[in-house]
């Protein structure tokens, strides 16, 4: 796994927000941020999810799109709702085929995974599409109108986020 490139062309996607609304890649005329989250069980997740807030603003006048992109099946994505105050679309990546199309998915080696299921409970497990327990890198996107990555962040480490100067700085 090491993310799709600046000048990749992100495939069409197509997922429900915590409104059943589908969102559908193809049909944003627009830049689009797409924020990849572990889940409502990561305070950095949260933390991150909250500050985008600021964001708003410039956001609305540049025209721009932010999505955030969540591998938590929609009860899940109501935790984050309510734990982050989020008024963005947060979209529920069914069987990961987001953060495959991005190349964003890891699976965590077997200590990692049992800390998270000691730590976290049947939450972790019951909350995804599969128990493989695979979560995204630390991955933020902008793509363009024609759905070319003009910008990225990447991190193996889930501590690290793209700073809200960056992201405006790109657009």
């Amino acid at each position: 796994m090491k993310g799709k490139m600046v000048g990749e062309t992100i495939p069409n996607f197509t997922a429900k927000d915590q409104f059943e609304k589908t969102f559908s890649l193809s049909q944003e005329k627009k830049k689009t941020v797409v924020v990849f989250i572990r889940g409502q069980w990561c305070p950095y997740c949260n933390k991150y999810v909250e500050s985008l807030q600021n964001l708003a603003p410039e956001l609305q006048s540049k025209n721009t799109r932010l999505v955030i992109i969540s591998p938590e099946k929609p009860e899940f994505i109501a935790k984050t709702i309510s734990k982050t105050k989020t008024a963005y679309s947060v979209l529920y990546d069914e069987n990961y085929r987001i953060a495959e199309l991005f190349d964003v998915l890891y699976t965590p080696e077997k200590k990692t995974l049992d800390f998270y299921e000691k730590h976290l409970g049947n939450d972790f497990k019951k909350s995804r599409s599969d128990e493989s327990g695979r979560p995204p890198v630390s991955a933020t996107y902008i793509l363009d109108e024609n759905q070319k990555i003009i910008w990225r962040h990447f991190s193996t480490d889930y501590k690290e986020r793209a700073s809200l100067e960056d992201i405006l700085k790109q657009l």
